[in-house]
């Protein structure tokens, strides 16, 4: 019958959800709770706080930081760290200023020779850590200092250079999609997108007559997708309407996801997370793999790198601010990332970092010493580490790691 099939189908939802959590898998619900009480307790010490107004600027502000985590989590799944995005943010903004406004290059190709700094400098991290085989904790700190003094000495007397308020970088966190039709379409568009690829994925699982995702539990996820695009969809359109930040950065989690989760090279990315010498014996090329999530990191803290100068829309020798490493790595690890390696998505970088952006907002608005929102983000980060801890030690007694 169908109403006996929609309750068997629940209820295997509820027994699986279950094996999860009681096996350590815990996914992506303590952050999203977390995300939760931060928004509803600066709601309640401040009512702006969910404005329209305030919460399109978060979701611009969120983006630069935001794909400098995407970078991190690459290098963070194969089990090392990258103490350098910071400064290799500031060295390709910095590089592209200079080209452009001091030495008249069109933007397109001084960007792009920007970006490709980064990706230099990822190369130059992953030779040294993945054939030469220095740690990659004294090899990116190595290049934290030396990346960044090659930015002070890039600018040189220039100190600080603005930038062009009507040029492509600039218009990457100031131009809106006005036309209400966008927000609605993007939202549309999600959700459609990803019920197509979850019940494509339980077809072929079927075929191969592996477990599947329960039927229910896709309705219930897509469900719950929609109505968070819609609403969010519908904020954004009582202010400017759909932020073009926000929309690359959407298409750019999208992509990386896909390949992280449905490509070769994303599967030997998890395998190295895994274990190296397991990675090793079953065929991969470590030495390839590593080097390039470090040139990955790099190219995405280039990118990074440009929206964050374009939401000032000038680049100085103070555009590397000191927390910008430390919230770029703590929006990884708050979303979702382990630090032991070998679990963590792309989305990880979208919910950390609205953590970590929301908690500022909120001390902003509430006029709280910034201090606080240090020791309030670094209580959040301990707690992330914990619970990743728990999970791994949950896993381990159900034999999954």
């Amino acid at each position: 019958m169908p109403g006996g099939s929609s309750a068997h189908g629940a209820e295997r939802f509820t027994d699986v959800f279950g094996r999860r959590v009681g096996g350590g898998t815990f996914g992506a619900v303590p952050v999203v709770l977390g995300l939760l009480a931060i928004w509803i307790t600066f709601q309640i010490l401040n009512p702006h706080f969910l404005s329209p107004r305030n919460l399109s600027n978060l979701g611009v502000d969120i983006v630069g930081t935001g794909m400098i985590a995407i970078g991190v989590i690459f290098v963070l799944l194969i089990g090392e760290i990258d103490l350098s995005v910071g400064s290799v943010s500031g060295l390709a903004s910095a590089l592209y200023a200079v080209l452009n406004v001091n030495f008249g290059m069109p933007e397109p190709p001084a960007i792009i020779l920007g970006v490709l700094c980064g990706t230099a400098v990822g190369f130059v991290h992953g030779f040294f850590t993945a054939v030469v085989g220095v740690p990659a904790f004294v090899v990116t700190l190595a290049g934290l200092l030396g990346w960044y003094g090659l930015m002070l000495s890039i600018l040189g007397a220039y100190g600080t250079i603005n930038l062009d308020d009507q040029g492509l970088v600039a218009q990457l966190t100031n131009y809106y999609f006005s036309d209400v039709a966008a927000a609605y379409a993007l939202a549309a568009v999600g959700t459609a997108g990803y019920f197509l690829i979850a019940w494509r994925d339980v077809k072929r699982r079927r075929a191969a007559g592996v477990p599947t995702r329960p039927p229910v539990s896709i309705a219930v996820r897509t469900g719950l997708l929609a109505v968070l695009a819609f609403a969010a969809a519908y904020v954004l359109n009582q202010f400017q309407g759909l932020p073009l930040a926000l929309l690359v950065f959407v298409i750019v989690l999208v992509i990386l996801d896909y390949v992280l989760r449905r490509t070769a090279y994303g599967r030997m990315i998890f395998a190295l997370g895994g274990g190296v010498e397991a990675a090793r014996r079953a065929g991969i090329n470590v030495a390839w793999v590593r080097t390039s999530a470090f040139m990955m990191s790099s190219t995405m803290a280039a990118i990074g790198g440009l929206f964050l100068a374009s939401r000032i829309n000038s680049v100085s020798q103070t555009s590397v601010s000191t927390d910008l490493l430390m919230n770029a790595i703590a929006a990884a690890v708050i979303g979702g990332t382990s630090l032991f390696g070998g679990r963590g998505s792309t989305w990880s970088a979208l919910l950390g970092v609205l953590v970590i952006q929301s908690i500022a907002s909120g001390v902003a608005l509430l006029d709280i010493q910034t201090a606080v929102q240090f020791m309030i983000t670094g209580g959040v980060l301990l707690l992330a580490v914990v619970i990743d801890t728990l999970s791994r030690r949950a896993q381990r007694a159900h034999g999954r790691v």
